[in-house]
């Protein structure tokens, strides 16, 4: 029986274990925490988790919580305009649904289930020097823990990593008695609010320790309106700023927050962290190797939502490699063949995305992003990518690519009009009434660029 060493309790190193121990390998799981430490404490995390990696939990059986948390049935963009109205305004509809559990639920579960199937759980916080010493008596160690010493191990990829310092300030409050978008009251879904020059503000329905809560999540440019969080520990205070911020630049989901009261004690979170890609094989001090994971070796910002949902698509990835390896060595050629495969497949077009979002669209994505309250289509499309967003290469990054996609949508849109009235006898509406609320100003639909693009982690 080959044996493992998983390095973390979160998303990925979870996964990769309780998939493993499934598989009949021996594998022994380090957290800095148990079970019900984790579940009684800060929230780590926002996310929303999309088909894709809900089909690999579902795959383990780990998809405990499926009847309980909201199903997520669309993700909507808004834009803000200069006089504080909504310029854009539309709903895309996701083609399966997402899912939201606070990661102190799921996490402190899965450790639980990992336990009463035969793994080996060890409580400590692991350092270079244990890791140099355990690797010994593991035929392949795997690292999961993404802050700290650890991560040290594994050099920075320059090429890959084009920002050298934080390009969001983050916060996050998880909340009760959020009301639903009037326009949409019996749609659960994801908001993503732009606020042009000044940061976003992401709205994601949830579950978590009390029940059905809303995340709201700011993501400021540093230095600007919304980087007002530094320093700021009393949970009341956080929700208070949260709250004012509402207020003063997306009012309509303010307008929906008169009730909003923090979950628990715990239900703040605030920070920032620089991107980075990293080389994917650590060299411990006595020359062994051990191999990164998720986001020790691929860190996003959180504007894209991709952070818990490329940690699942890691493991699966890494847990498919190592079954299909079999009694081999887990050498350094290995570990790196193996990181390339999660790399080419998820990594790199997630990367592209996330960066491409941080920084001031141009014109094209403006155009896109308008177009999205005038053609169902598109804003279906532009949801759907939060679960594929190798999509985005398609139509996203290039001017050229975005104006063929939005003649030939508002082609067949065209076509199905003339189809509609010759059958009718009458001319038929735009196809942005589909959702009702959907709507955008003429042409691109925003007056000034947004600071960046959504996110749902």
């Amino acid at each position: 029986m080959r044996k493992v060493l998983v390095v973390g309790a979160g998303q990925s190193g979870l996964q990769l274990a309780v998939g493993l121990r499934a598989k009949g390998y021996d594998v022994t799981l380090m957290s800095n925490r148990t079970a019900d430490e984790i579940r009684t404490g800060r929230v780590m995390s926002t996310q929303v988790m999309f088909d894709t990696a809900l089909r690999h939990e579902r795959d383990l059986g780990l998809d405990f919580w499926a009847r309980h948390a909201p199903r997520i049935q669309g993700l909507g963009v808004s834009v803000a305009g200069p006089d504080g109205a909504r310029a854009v305004d539309w709903l895309g509809r996701l083609k399966a649904y997402a899912q939201s559990v606070d990661q102190r639920v799921k996490m402190a579960g899965w450790l639980e289930a990992f336990v009463q199937q035969g793994g080996q759980l060890v409580v400590h916080s692991a350092s270079v020097a244990d890791l140099d010493y355990l690797s010994r008596a593991y035929d392949l160690v795997l690292v999961a823990a993404g802050k700290g010493e650890l991560v040290s191990m594994f050099g920075r990829d320059e090429a890959r990593s084009p920002y050298g310092s934080p390009q969001r300030a983050l916060a996050v409050s998880y909340v009760h008695g959020l009301a639903p978008r009037p326009e949409h009251p019996g749609t659960e879904a994801v908001r993503c609010n732009l606020v042009p020059g000044v940061g976003e503000l992401f709205v994601m329905p949830t579950l978590t320790t009390s029940g059905r809560a809303d995340i709201l999540f700011w993501e400021g440019v540093p230095g600007g309106p919304l980087d007002v969080f530094r320093g700021v520990n009393d949970p009341a205070e956080h929700l208070a700023l949260t709250l004012d911020l509402m207020k003063a630049f997306t009012p309509w989901e303010y307008a929906r927050a008169a009730k909003a009261e923090l979950t628990d004690a715990g239900g703040t979170l605030a920070g920032r962290y620089a991107p980075a890609v990293r080389n994917p094989v650590g060299r411990l001090p006595g020359g062994g190797a051990v191999l990164g994971v998720a986001d020790v070796v691929v860190t996003n910002d959180p504007i894209t939502g991709q952070g818990a949902n490329s940690a699942a698509k890691c493991a699966a990835s890494y847990s498919s490699s190592i079954l299909m390896h079999g009694d081999k060595p887990f050498d350094e050629a290995w570990m790196k063949a193996t990181f390339d495969k999660f790399w080419f497949t998820t990594g790199k077009p997630v990367t592209q995305w996330t960066n491409a979002m941080l920084a001031p669209p141009p014109a094209h994505v403006l155009e896109l992003i308008g177009a999205g309250g005038r053609y169902q289509e598109v804003a279906d499309r532009f949801a759907n990518g939060f679960d594929n967003p190798a999509d985005f290469d398609a139509f996203f990054y290039d001017p050229q690519d975005a104006a063929d996609y939005l003649a030939e949508v508002a082609g067949a849109e065209a076509a199905a009009e003339a189809g509609a009235a010759a059958g009718s006898g009458s001319v038929g509406a735009s196809g942005a009434a589909a959702v009702p609320g959907s709507r955008s100003v003429p042409g691109s639909g925003a007056a000034s660029a947004p600071a960046g693009g959504p996110a749902a982690e």
